[in-house]
């Protein structure tokens, strides 16, 4: 579980999105930002993770925020993740975990008796300053947009 809360300073973050672009933290300058940390491209929570945020893209963009998704998977899965849900924000690459260490949300998980490294599903939302405003460690995955709406009263 992550020890970041809400007032710290957003760790800084580099990646390569799903059409192999450099994407970072210093992208968002000035722009609210939903970082959202999830398991793995095109499973059952994931995908209605992601398709909760993008059916509300434009409801986001219309409010200033931006939405960042984050996994080890490539940008390779990324991109075929993107397509077949039309997508329309940027999926991060982090295959070695930085991303994921610096932000506290990967860790030891458990299934059927098995321990395991895994995401440890949590989003993060952050401001223009790239101070962090929230943190959803219990993320409603189809009902992701209404849990952020309801916590920031916007």
């Amino acid at each position: 579980m992550t020890s970041l809360k809400k007032g710290d300073k957003a760790p800084y973050f580099e990646g390569v999105n799903q059409d192999e672009k450099n994407i970072s933290l210093d992208d968002f300058k000035g722009k609210k930002l939903i970082l959202y940390f999830y398991p793995k491209d095109d499973t059952p929570g994931c995908t209605a993770e992601a398709c909760n945020l993008n059916d509300n893209y434009q409801l986001w963009i219309d409010k200033g925020f931006e939405v960042v998704g984050v996994s080890p998977d490539n940008s390779k899965s990324h991109r075929k993740f993107a397509e077949k849900f039309g997508l329309r924000f940027n999926l991060i690459a982090d295959g070695d975990t930085k991303i994921l260490q610096d932000y506290g949300v990967w860790g030891e998980k458990s299934m059927y008796g098995k321990k395991y490294m895994g995401v440890l599903r949590t989003t993060f939302v952050i401001d223009e300053n790239g101070i962090i405003q929230e943190v959803f460690s219990k993320v409603e995955t189809g009902n992701h947009t209404n849990q952020i709406i309801k916590a920031l009263e916007i």
